[in-house]
């Protein structure tokens, strides 16, 4: 980026593809607990691979050349009945090993996050009563650069020299890195103890702050960390 000229103007921003959005929701999960980025990173996965695997179990058939079916597989899930077949076989593993080694995990992390921060709470939190929408309100996603245009001088400025001179007004990879800068920020102990909604606002104003003064110069400190 350094050998290419600072463009004279920024250029308008292009439309956010499908796949954009997806990513971006998807780094947005650091704002929430560490038992809800589990089930994200590891519980969907796990639970493809078992609906995969209940899908082909229930299509295998039994001695009497009847399909196992729900009722079939579930007996094969549970050990009620021994399985007779890979699939099935493979229905019966996650069953007995994977998903109460899962469940005792999971209670377990609960558990002791529970009795570790029973006495701990942040000063900002104090005298502070979160109502029903605000624990119920699904995460928000970090936000995209464009839409700083729309708002205060500031910001403005931010976008101006993140993408125009930082990045030389490719959009696209001041998106990446804003998404990574946001991301990572969420990930320290600082911001272990907030709300998925606090945390994504603080990291959000912190980088603005810090990447604004960076990029004045043309620096930007994940393409540094990249190089």
């Amino acid at each position: 980026m350094i050998a290419i000229p600072v463009p004279g103007h920024l250029e308008s921003p292009p439309r956010q593809s499908f796949t954009n959005r997806i990513r971006r929701a998807y780094r947005s999960r650091k704002a929430l607990s560490g038992t809800s980025q589990w089930m994200l990173d590891y519980g969907l996965p796990f639970l493809v691979v078992l609906a995969v695997t209940w899908g082909f179990a229930s299509r295998v058939r039994d001695r009497k050349g009847v399909r196992e079916g729900f009722a079939g597989v579930y007996r094969a899930f549970t050990l009620m009945d021994p399985p007779h077949h890979f699939w099935l076989w493979s229905a019966s593993i996650l069953g007995w090993l994977i998903v109460p080694a899962i469940i005792g995990g999971v209670a377990g992390h609960v558990i002791t996050a529970r009795i570790e921060s029973a006495k701990q709470m942040s000063s900002s939190f104090l005298y502070r009563r979160r109502t029903l929408g605000e624990r119920l309100r699904p995460p928000a996603r970090i936000a995209p650069l464009s839409r700083y245009l729309s708002k205060s001088m500031p910001d403005q400025h931010f976008v101006d020299v993140f993408v125009r001179i930082a990045h030389r007004n490719y959009w696209r990879l001041a998106q990446d890195h804003w998404e990574i800068m946001v991301s990572d920020t969420m990930s320290t102990v600082d911001f272990a103890e907030l709300d998925r909604h606090e945390s994504l606002r603080r990291a959000e104003d912190q980088n603005r702050m810090t990447a604004s003064l960076a990029a004045v110069f043309g620096l930007c400190a994940v393409c540094e960390a990249q190089q």
